[in-house]
């Protein structure tokens, strides 16, 4: 509502005065302020803030007066009254001086400013005044309170006495009144004699009078407070009547609201009753309490002292409370804290030094209430003993404060919108986004959250940034600077106003008003000051679509008007359309193509706006639709703080049979200080059947009888806009109610068009309370935006003694900040409180694609755990069974529990799981879901609830499920967990969780650096793993052989599951998925390939083997040479039919999947084997080893541009590839430089044709080495043959006749080759060019199979076979334990013994481990 902004600015004093100021009064048009010191009297001007005349007491005269204490303005701002300490009143005169002024402005040469405009002088400078003391009056008397009313000074005196003075300073003849001859009751209908005061001594201490309640609230000396009304038109003792507030014993000041009828009193325990006159019985009626809370201000909220002063705001829409000890607090007119200085920044230096708070002895609010000033009560005490310098003289302790307000506070209007607009005495604050963005800020604000949600399945309930641009721009404003010109003459800013777009505003100050576009950045002013000088807006203004509305009053013509301008025109009045109105207007609102008027005289003018396209310029006409007199409802039309039109009503049972009338305007609002009162169409009479004809007949509707909706209510928000998906919010009523939160008046569906239960209403009033102050209202994204003052602390840049008292160091910057809150759980949650669960559901429904609709169910869920669980009493009927079964209708039930519980301490899980189900169960359904990452956070959860063989179990299945669907960041974090679980076994568990954290944390490192890349040198892993066992073991012996043990019994429990993993794969031949797997998890592929050599990794049908390898890898299969056929490429298309089915992978895709899912890894050292290679030239020279044919001139552009290509047959390039047609040109050009033969070219698209995509090439060049290092040799040949490299053959040919092969491997390799060439021969004829090439080397194998049968015929059965049979897991654990206890043994053998061999293949080593799995396969 109203907002803090920057530092306070400090006056500066041009006389040299020793005197403080004590009291300071602004006159009633606020454009002047009074200041008292002891014997002084100073008038200053508030814009510029200079002084303009200061009267100064001769010492005798001050001696008889004594000091000066209290001030009041006339109300026509003609004179001045002042009380003195000796109870004289002076009255001061200010005449008029015409045409003298003390400032004016100086312009430079050829500026636009004229000087000749009217109003000119007045605006642009101080006039010059002088002060004239008229009279003095002598009441003999202590005077405690002065009170302007009309044309009567009320003086109160500590005699107990009340003087009416005249401003001439006459009594006329009138007697003082004697309170205790005035009757005092608890209300005006007991008997007329009521008790009277009874003491001799009491006396007023405080008053104020309330033109709307037509009375006085009075604070008397000893404590208690009331209200005197006058029971006639006469003031005298007979016809006065008192009423007192029965609770208050310990009033200190009062200050009354007239818009709203409230009377705030200060209390001596530092608390502010606020109480209303109760209209049918006179009594005083206890509305609300301003306090400050000890949760929120646990210090300091009982020792503020008793209020000091209560100031409300010109608007009626705030109040300013101050206490005796300092500090002061800022509060909405119902009771909602906007701001406190007895806190946070304000009380605190950067330090943490506890700073004075600002004492403050007088403030009064400045014009608009963009200003506050104040007299800082600490500066009288402490700057006067050293006078000594010029400067330090000048200083005055007069502090202005500067405040930004909601537009809502004086143009209700604006709730019709969804936008927050803030406006400060210079510049406008707006929370729409970029005016690109805001073209079109509906319909995108959901679609552009739907990628996210199947990106990631499950959004945690955080709000994504890029749905967040739509619906709340960013944190800062837009600010809008007001154009200079038409501020200087016309300040202040009265309304503003927003379009429903968000692009244009317009602004009214003193006369006329201004517009600005967003989209233009320029701003429109009258062209002919003259005509902006002659109107002054009186009833806000409106904008309707291009057209801004506005009530005004015609200064030349003397005539209330409603005037209509457009937008895109020149502003001038003769493209207005103008319409005359008979009564002053107060209020103005737009609703679809009708405007709204509240007039002087009580009543309600219906207008109907409608668009006339005539010539260049579109026009705007208006017609009368109906009046409506209010006059018997409404006691004063100032009262009256908002009207609207809304299309909500009683009966949803129309809506649903005629939908169309729900555009209509079918109720007015009206905010009755503060009471809602709604008027709805009568639709009792026979009006129904006459729709057809007159479709105009319907608008003429008179409305019934006025209900009162609700009490205590700020500001109200509806939607003229339908959306059937989300009825409920957009059919319903916001309301603002200040201290009490917000209250929605929601619409009750019956579901699937069933007749409505007669006994249920049709709508429901659900209060709920927010941490903001609602500033607008998003219907469909159900949240509400607010801002809150935030400050920023620069007293560290003053550190010099001197500086201390500077006002940046006293007082923190002041910020506005944007904020939202979503309100749909609590929502939710009342209607289930209610029993309207089925309502609750339908609404649910309709907002879930939300993208922070998790998030409410969740707020949801924690808040009715917390308050149930945490309750003393035992819970009659707990709410949270119901909210569970609530939440069960949602597929994020199991996410929703499960960060709910993480997020709740454990104590109250049981409570929760009560509710909810057995978390074994929950685990269970999310493993049936597939929902692995959730699975792990109730492992988490089990973890904590359960024994931990239990733990252990559910470990293991979900590890086994992340292994098979590759979630290799989950299957990290399952391997750390089971090491911890296994390490927290055999001991007790621990007490607290640091004992356990790096028992877990080193089980991961030690795992990860057992598998070290195979070309690291033997000393090089022997030193790492040394080091992290160092660092992993727990101190002391028994840890160390504790955990020794453990640890050597977990990784056996892993590694069998790895392994287990491994075989499957290898069973399955996913040769890409298991590369995938062991890099990614660092499992020792080559010592487990070394045992697995003759079981799981001998290749059965060599043939199945080679076809899954070419369609896993998309690589092409070959094609014929081209010696018969002339087109290469013709004869590539035909080819590679088999091999364009082949490539439709869908491990491919699924690996591609699995990758991008997994989250960022702890360790950054394993990249995905896979992984993104980017200095591609490097590894064609390191790792390809192209035939002698290959052309550079050819290769290297289309590598260099893109290494993520696939170069392959044509079919390969359409399927698979990101090459581009851009890229065959690029190929082509290159080309026209060469001059190749049509053989060269054939050669040269023959060897394109056959080759896969590069990182495939890269990838099985790797399992081809690890293949060799574990002597899996029927594995080599077949790497071999997709590569087409007849040396890798021989390679593996040499190994079996240089080493004791065994025979049965021999033999396999030899009638695999056979049938490789029989499949070749009969479906894929490009093989037989390759085969005939080694075919020498497959006739030697023969050769040596052959020799080695003969002396094998009389052996026994292998007798690795028969172990394996008997128990085939003993071999694995007896190599697994020695595995454990000593890691290094395999690889280092390995890697020492091949060391040299494998420099060359370190960098693919390297390039497929160096840390992450963002790999795309291209």
């Amino acid at each position: 509502m109203y907002f803090l902004s920057g530092w306070p600015k400090r006056l500066l004093c041009p006389l040299e005065s020793l005197e403080q100021p004590l009291h300071i009064q602004t006159d009633p048009q606020r454009a002047f302020f009074a200041v008292l010191s002891p014997s002084q009297l100073s008038v200053w001007y508030c814009r510029p803030s200079v002084l303009i005349v200061s009267y100064k007491e001769l010492s005798k005269a001050a001696s008889q007066f004594g000091p000066y204490k209290q001030a009041e303005w006339r109300p026509d701002s003609t004179m001045i009254a002042v009380s003195t300490a000796n109870g004289y009143i002076l009255f001061f005169e200010i005449p008029s001086t015409r045409d003298k002024y003390l400032y004016e402005p100086m312009y430079p040469k050829g500026s636009p400013h004229l000087k000749g405009a009217p109003h000119y002088k007045e605006e642009q400078c101080a006039p010059s005044l002088s002060l004239e003391m008229k009279k003095v009056l002598d009441l003999q008397a202590s005077i405690t309170s002065l009170q302007s009313m009309l044309e009567d000074l009320l003086v109160a005196t500590a005699d107990g006495f009340l003087h009416l003075v005249h401003w001439d300073g006459m009594t006329n003849g009138r007697k003082a009144i004697n309170l205790c001859t005035v009757p005092f009751s608890v209300d005006l209908q007991s008997s007329r004699a009521g008790s009277f005061l009874g003491f001799e001594d009491v006396y007023i201490r405080d008053m104020e009078y309330c033109a709307t309640l037509d009375g006085f609230a009075v604070v008397f000396n000893d404590g208690r407070v009331g209200f005197i009304t006058p029971m006639s038109s006469r003031l005298t003792a007979e016809q006065l009547h008192g009423v007192w507030a029965q609770d208050v014993i310990d009033g200190t000041c009062v200050a009354v609201n007239n818009k709203y009828r409230l009377m705030a009193f200060g209390c001596a325990n530092g608390s502010v009753q606020v109480y209303t006159v109760d209209t049918t019985t006179g009594a005083m009626q206890f509305s609300h309490k301003l306090e400050l809370t000890p949760k929120q201000y646990p210090d300091i909220w009982n020792k503020t002292g008793p209020v000091k002063l209560i100031r409300w705001s010109p608007d009626s829409c705030v109040v300013m409370v101050t206490w005796e000890c300092g500090g002061f607090s800022l509060w909405s007119v119902f009771g909602a804290q906007l701001i406190c200085t007895l806190g946070g920044d304000f009380a605190y230096q950067s330090d943490g030094a506890k700073k004075d708070p600002l004492k403050i002895s007088s403030m009064t609010w400045g014009s608009e209430g963009y200003h506050l000033w104040v007299i800082d009560g600490n500066s009288s005490s402490n700057m006067k003993p050293e006078r000594d310098t010029y400067n330090e003289a000048r200083q005055f302790g007069i502090l202005q404060f500067h405040f930004i307000k909601s537009a809502l506070t004086v143009n209700p209007c604006m709730s019709n919108q969804e936008q927050v607009l803030l406006q400060g005495e210079d510049r406008l604050y707006l929370n729409c986004g970029d005016a690109a963005q805001a073209q079109s800020p509906r319909n995108t604000s959901h679609s552009e959250h739907k990628p996210t949600r199947e990106r990631g399945p499950f959004s945690d309930g955080s709000l994504d940034s890029q749905g967040l641009s739509t619906l709340l721009g960013h944190r800062h404003w837009h600010v809008v600077q007001i154009h200079s010109t038409y501020l200087e003459s016309n300040w202040p800013i009265r309304f503003s106003a927003i379009d429903k777009l968000g692009q244009n505003v317009a602004v009214v100050g003193k006369f006329g008003f201004a517009h600005y576009s967003l989209l233009t950045k320029k701003w429109k002013l009258f062209g002919n000051i003259t005509q902006e000088q002659n109107m002054m807006v009186t009833g806000g203004l409106a904008w309707w679509n291009d057209f801004i509305v506005l009530a005004c009053y015609n200064l030349n013509d003397r005539q209330e008007e409603l005037r209509i301008y457009l937008r895109t025109s020149n502003l001038d009045n003769a493209f207005a359309h103008i319409t005359k109105v008979q009564a002053d207007t107060l209020l103005l609102s737009v609703f679809r193509d009708m405007v709204i008027l509240f007039r002087a005289d009580c009543s309600i003018c219906l207008y109907s706006i409608e668009r006339r396209p005539e010539g260049l310029n579109p026009t705007a006409s208006i017609q009368v639709l109906q009046e409506v007199s209010m006059s018997r409802y409404i006691p004063h039309p100032f009262l009256v703080v908002s009207v609207t039109l809304t299309s909500v009503r009683t009966e949803t049972g129309i809506t649903l049979k005629m939908p169309q009338q729900a555009c209509e305007a079918e109720s007015i609002m009206l905010n009755l200080a503060g009471q809602l009162i709604m008027l709805q169409r009568d639709r009792s009479g026979p009006q129904i059947r006459d729709k057809d004809n007159n479709p105009n007949q319907r608008k003429h509707l008179p409305f019934c009888a006025p209900v009162v909706l609700a009490q205590s209510v700020e500001n109200v928000w509806t939607t003229s806009r339908i959306n059937k998906q989300k009825r409920h919010l957009l059919e319903a009523l916001w309301l603002s109610c200040g201290g009490a939160g917000m209250k929605v008046w929601l619409p009750l569906f019956p579901r699937d068009h069933r007749k409505p239960h007669s006994f249920l209403s049709r709508r429901i009033m659900l209060p709920f309370h927010i941490n903001i102050y609602p500033l607008a209202v998003l219907f469909e994204d159900a949240l509400v935006l607010g801002a809150v003052n935030d400050t920023v602390l620069y007293d560290c840049l003053y550190t010099q003694t001197s500086a201390r008292e500077h006002l940046e160091v006293l007082f923190p910057f002041s910020i506005v900040e944007r904020t939202s809150q979503i309100y749909l759980h609590h929502i939710l949650r009342q209607l289930l409180v209610r029993n309207l669960g089925e309502q609750a559901l339908l609404l649910a429904h309709s907002c879930a694609t939300l993208p922070y609709f998790p998030h409410v169910l969740e707020l949801m869920l924690h808040e009715v755990l917390e308050e149930e669980a945490t309750s003393r009493e035992p819970i009659p009927d707990p709410l949270l069974p119901t909210v569970a079964k609530f939440i069960t209708e949602f597929p994020l039930f199991l996410q929703t529990v499960v960060h709910c519980a993480r997020k709740t301490e454990y104590a109250l899980w049981n409570y929760l799981f009560a509710a909810v189900g057995n978390p074994k169960d929950l685990f269970e359904e999310c493993l049936m879901a597939q929902d692995l990452d959730t699975a792990a956070s109730y492992l988490i959860i089990l973890q904590n609830m359960e024994v931990p063989a239990v733990s252990r179990q559910h470990a293991t299945l979900l590890f086994n499920t992340a292994l098979e669907q590759g979630k290799w960041d989950l299957c990290r974090h399952m391997i750390r967990f089971l090491k911890a679980i296994g390490s927290g076994e055999t001991e007790t568990p621990p007490a607290t969780p640091t004992t356990q954290e790096p028992s877990s944390s080193s089980g991961f490192e030690f795992f990860r650096h057992r598998s070290i890349s195979l070309s690291q040198s033997a000393e090089n892993l022997h030193s790492k793993f040394n080091l992290t066992k160092t660092l992993s073991m727990p101190s002391g012996p028994s840890g160390k052989r504790c955990s020794k043990d453990s640890d050597c019994a977990e990784n056996m429990y892993i590694d069998m599951m790895l392994w287990r993993h491994a075989r499957r794969l290898l069973e399955e031949i996913k040769l890409k998925d298991l590369g995938c797997f062991a890099a990614q998890l660092g499992f020792e592929l080559i010592g487990w390939l070394c045992k697995e050599r003759a079981r799981a990794a001998r290749v059965e049908d060599f043939v199945f083997a080679l076809k899954k390898l070419h369609k896993d890898f998309r690589w092409p299969l070959p094609v014929i040479p081209a010696s018969s056929i002339t087109s290469p490429f013709k004869n590539g298309k035909y080819k590679t039919a088999v091999g364009e089915q082949l490539l439709k992978s869908q491990s491919v895709d699924t690996f591609v999947n699995m990758e991008t899912d997994t989250g960022v890894s702890n360790t950054p050292r394993s990249r995905s084997w896979l992984g993104a290679i980017s200095s591609s030239q490097r590894e064609i020279d390191t790792v390809s080893s192209h035939g002698p044919h290959m052309q550079d001139a050819f290769l290297s552009p289309l590598l260099s541009k893109g290494d993520e290509c696939s170069i392959g047959s044509a079919t390969d390039l359409t399927e698979t590839s990101s090459v581009v047609d851009g890229d065959w040109t690029m190929v082509d050009e290159n080309f026209s430089g060469l001059s190749l033969t049509q053989s060269e070219l054939e050669h040269l698209s023959l060897e394109l044709a056959s080759k896969g995509p590069h990182k495939s090439q890269v990838q099985l060049r790797y399992l081809l080495h690890i293949f060799m290092e574990a002597g899996c040799l029927d594995w080599c040949v077949i790497i071999g043959l997709i590569l087409r490299e007849s040396s890798v053959i021989n390679q593996v040919f040499s190994i079996i006749q240089s080493s004791d092969i065994d025979g049965e491997i021999c033999q396999n390799i030899k009638t695999g080759l056979y049938a490789v060439d029989k499949w070749a021969s009969t479906d894929c004829p490009g093989y037989k060019p390759f085969l005939n090439i080694i075919k020498p080397q497959i006739q030697k194998l023969s050769e040596i199979v052959e020799e080695q049968v003969q002396p094998e015929a009389f052996q026994p059965v292998n007798p690795s076979k028969v172990t394996e049979q008997v128990n085939p897991r003993a071999e694995e654990s007896r190599i697994l334990s020695s595995h454990g206890t000593n890691p290094q043994s395999d690889a280092g053998n390995i890697s020492t013994s091949r060391h040299e061999e494998d420099k060359s293949k370190t960098e693919v080593e390297d390039s497929f481990q160096e840390g992450s799995y963002d790999c795309i396969v291209s």
